[in-house]
């Protein structure tokens, strides 16, 4: 059951992190840094303030943010070790059931863009399916590295929204 807006203003710090530290991927720093800004008037001013947070944070502690990131159809995911809320929006784009030439696409293009960026492709998979995921790659593999730190971490908000409506209500 999701925690209402309105105990997550009244909550201490443990609470507040219990309910959004895991809405960015194993980085609860981000919902520490947003604390701050309570009361939140509505989802939306919450999501604002942990975008914020990221937008605010030094470049290496946004890199470390990107790179807590799983790979789409990675060896984490095969072995069934990524968190729930990772393992279900994969599982939402459709990434759980592919072929093995697809997973092996997903792998060079992984390769690919690992080497290219140094950090994992990062989309919001409950926003695409694997055909957009895959078509995504080439494209994205295009960009400089300052475009794709900029997307990936759009994309990382995306992502925060998303579980952020799963794990709290307005009411």
């Amino acid at each position: 059951m999701p925690t209402s807006l309105a105990d997550l203003n009244a909550c201490d710090l443990p609470r507040f992190l219990e309910v959004c530290g895991p809405l960015y991927e194993h980085s609860p720093w981000v919902a520490e840094r947003a604390f701050a800004r309570r009361p939140f008037a509505s989802l939306e001013s919450l999501h604002a303030a942990l975008v914020q947070a990221v937008a605010d944070a030094a470049a290496d502690e946004q890199l470390a943010l990107i790179r807590a990131h799983p790979d789409l159809v990675g060896r984490l995911a095969r072995e069934g070790r990524l968190t729930a809320a990772s393992t279900g929006e994969q599982a939402a784009a459709g990434l759980d059931a592919l072929s093995a030439s697809e997973v092996d696409a997903f792998e060079q293009f992984n390769r690919e863009y690992r080497n290219r960026f140094g950090f994992p492709f990062v989309i919001c998979a409950r926003e695409n399916r694997k055909d957009a995921i895959l078509a995504a790659f080439p494209v994205r593999l295009g960009h400089t590295a300052e475009q794709e730190r900029a997307t990936a971490l759009a994309e990382i908000g995306k992502i925060g929204r998303l579980r952020l409506l799963n794990a709290v209500s307005e009411s």
